[in-house]
């Protein structure tokens, strides 16, 4: 990455250097909403916000990548995967490179080529066109030599293999993503994501992680997800749950109503006498069992909404329920003294 590529994450969000998490978290889920497909089709310049957004939140919102990011700007990517940090020092060894410019660099390799070629001569052998190539400069033991502290850079190559390979890219989905499954672009291609997904969901794609270029051993990329919130559905234990409002009418004489469902609209029957903050359950009509041909349930909660403004008609016919009524609800109030 050179100079001109770097992005300022911090200020794709519209935060400072010294926001909190939960700062980048809650400017995050507002403008990933602003920005997302959905709420945007067709339009270009709000799926390309909307990538830089999730961008920026995958490495603020990982502590260890935000360090990195923080300490070595453009080359924090090279800092994450060898460890001991960018510039290397390895082992953690902290090495003083003399002031040197690392934006004149547009990459790892292109630094320490050209930091190997200041160290030896022109004409050295293993060099190509008079130039080092730090893979090929080995010690008898198998490391770089001659450069003082640099022994540590040694273990460069075995440090890179297996587990340091693997990537962890932080996703979002919205709720209908989830529900049914979707594909995403990460860096290293597309990815399938399986219905019924929940946040803190991880998933495993094998040998998509990052490459060594000399063992060419390839790592794994660890998908980590998050559900954005939903306005109408929630989460309750394993079990989808919202709320519906229903009329004083409809919660005395019962009556059968149109509910969203994730998959669309559902007919549901409630019986009369219904109270304010009851639930009904619909069986299997939540959200997908992972590998399985199941779902949870679908709870929905009932609010009885009083109208704000009535007609002279709604207003004389509740005047004659009040003036006919049998029902007292706060009949045995007066047992609760003390």
């Amino acid at each position: 990455m050179s100079a001109t590529d770097f992005k300022d994450y911090y200020a794709i969000l519209g935060l400072n250097k010294s926001a909190s998490s939960d700062e980048i978290k809650k400017t995050f889920r507002k403008l990933a909403r602003k920005y997302h497909p959905d709420m945007n089709p067709g339009n270009k310049e709000a799926e390309a916000r909307f990538k830089e957004v999730n961008e920026a939140y995958e490495v603020l919102s990982d502590p260890e990548k935000r360090k990195k990011y923080d300490q070595y700007g453009q080359y924090w990517k090279q800092a994450a995967t060898t460890p001991g940090g960018w510039p290397p020092g390895g082992g953690g060894t902290t090495v003083d490179f003399g002031g040197v410019d690392f934006s004149e660099y547009g990459s790892f390799d292109e630094f320490i080529n050209a930091l190997l070629g200041r160290a030896g001569s022109p004409g050295a052998s293993g060099g190509r066109n008079g130039k080092w190539n730090y893979s090929n400069y080995r010690t008898s033991s198998g490391g770089p030599t001659g450069f003082g502290g640099f022994e540590d850079f040694a273990g460069y190559e075995n440090r890179t293999a297996g587990s340091s390979l693997d990537t962890e890219v932080a996703i979002s989905l919205t709720l209908g993503e989830a529900f049914r499954g979707t594909s995403k672009r990460v860096a290293t291609g597309e990815v399938s994501i399986p219905a019924g997904v929940k946040t803190g969901s991880k998933i495993r794609v094998k040998g998509k992680g990052q490459v060594d270029p000399y063992t060419k051993q390839q790592g794994d990329l660890y998908l980590k997800l998050e559900v954005l919130p939903h306005a109408f559905f929630q989460f309750e234990g394993e079990n989808l749950v919202c709320e519906v409002p229903i009329t004083p009418d409809e919660a005395v004489l019962g009556a059968s109503i149109e509910v969203p469902a994730p998959e669309g609209m559902i007919t549901v029957k409630f019986p009369a006498g219904i109270r304010s903050g009851q639930s009904l359950r619909l069986r299997g009509k939540g959200w997908p069992k992972p590998k399985k041909d199941e779902r949870t349930d679908l709870l929905v909660k009932i609010a009885i909404v009083t109208p704000k403004e009535i007609s002279t008609v709604e207003r004389e016919c509740y005047e004659k329920i009040k003036a006919n009524r049998t029902f007292n609800p706060r009949s045995n109030l007066n047992q609760a003294l003390l």
